[in-house]
């Protein structure tokens, strides 16, 4: 087996052309807790993508799961992450690849769906469809809490990472995001309420 990446809680390899996500032990947190842990996270990620999919969001396929050995295998999609592919895009390419990055996160979002980590490193670019992956801090939720705080994840992404293209990237998301979800501007207001809480608390401290 091949090892593709390696993050805070999973390494992920490829083998026989699919790739498995195997959640490692983390020695500062107790044997139960961490069991428990990987365990539930193991199988909850599994369910995201499925339902990912029954939404309509392009995703990896869940081939396989082990919740005792915490592994999840899932099909191997070739291709690019957006963070990387970025830089190499045109403003047309930006715009349309964007504004199907909000149709997506809509897609999920009215679905309850929240992804957890919804950052430009967690698409995946492959021709012309764009897939959603690694829903490793996902949960199932409609409120607009959550979906607020999944928009503010990617608000701050693009600012830190893409500040280049920052407004041309942020109209072009919520211009999808709208176009998907019914309770988009509710969202969007929510995700304003959250950061400004976030900034209070910040000047407090």
């Amino acid at each position: 087996m091949e090892v593709i990446a390696r993050g805070a809680e999973a390494v992920l390899y490829l083998s026989d052309g699919m790739v498995v996500k195997h959640r490692i032990r983390k020695s500062y947190r107790s044997p139960e807790l961490d069991e428990m842990l990987r365990t539930t996270r193991t199988r909850r990620e599994a369910r995201l993508l499925a339902l990912a999919k029954r939404a309509g969001v392009p995703a990896p396929v869940v081939l396989d799961v082990d919740p005792e050995e915490k592994k999840l295998c899932m099909s191997y999609i070739p291709g690019e992450k957006l963070s990387r592919a970025v830089g190499g895009m045109d403003e047309e390419s930006l715009r349309a690849v964007f504004r199907l990055a909000g149709e997506l996160a809509g897609r999920l979002h009215r679905r309850g769906v929240i992804h957890g980590d919804l950052t430009t490193s967690n698409m995946l670019l492959s021709g012309e469809k764009l897939y959603f992956i690694d829903f490793g801090l996902g949960e199932v939720s409609s409120s607009l809490e959550a979906a607020g705080t999944d928009l503010l994840v990617f608000r701050k992404c693009v600012r830190s990472t893409h500040f280049q293209h920052e407004e041309l990237i942020l109209e072009s998301f919520f211009s999808g995001y709208r176009s998907s979800f019914e309770q988009a501007e509710q969202a969007m207001e929510r995700m304003l309420s959250i950061e400004r809480r976030g900034r209070y608390f910040e000047h407090r401290g």
